[in-house]
């Protein structure tokens, strides 16, 4: 996706002392957010994308989320943070549209991933797009995209979400922006006009 810079955030999750005395040892386990270019699940006011509907296919992460619910996913090379957040809120960034064993079983134009890896082992992933919202205005100059208010002249790379246009995958079929981000192997477009 054009305007996203893919990154890769890597953290060390600890576990807790119970955890270490119960399991006799430590863990290893390595959370890593990679986006290409906080609350709890409640009903959806993103805007409903056909594609983004994906499945399950194994995997574990310690991190619980189902498909369609949205996170805040933020945080730094080498401390990655991920969080549940309200679809379409100011908390959230990306909406879960897949799981897979491995980050690179998510479809090629997922907008992020998040994986964990255990000993250097990939244990599983959970693939993401962008929260988008018609109407709503995101920030998407930063390490990760960041809703904001549709006002802010402060934002690096601020856009408005116009329309959603599904079948497509050209920004030529948008309306009425000349701006847009193409998910040509799930045949859709967001478009937007520039901050």
């Amino acid at each position: 996706m054009t305007g996203l810079v893919r990154r890769v955030c890597t953290a060390v999750v600890a576990l807790s002392a119970t955890a270490v005395l119960v399991a006799g040892c430590g863990s290893d386990t390595t959370p890593t957010a990679v986006p290409e270019s906080g609350a709890s699940a409640a009903t959806s006011s993103t805007t409903v994308i056909d594609g983004q509907e994906g499945e399950d296919s194994g995997g574990d992460v310690d991190f619980e989320v189902a498909i369609g619910e949205c996170v805040k996913l933020g945080g730094t090379v080498t401390d990655a943070e991920i969080d549940k957040a309200v679809c379409g809120s100011p908390d959230s960034n990306y909406k879960v549209i897949a799981k897979a064993a491995k980050n690179s079983q998510c479809i090629s134009d997922a907008d992020s991933y998040y994986y964990e890896t255990l000993g250097g082992i990939e244990q599983g992933a959970i693939c993401l797009d962008v929260d988008w919202v018609i109407g709503g205005c995101m920030d998407v100059g930063g390490e990760d995209p960041a809703r904001i208010e549709c006002g802010d002249t402060t934002a690096v790379d601020g856009v408005k979400v116009t329309e959603i246009v599904q079948g497509a995958t050209s920004v030529d079929s948008c309306s009425t922006s000349s701006n847009g981000y193409e998910y040509s192997e799930r045949k859709f477009v967001v478009c937007v006009d520039e901050l």
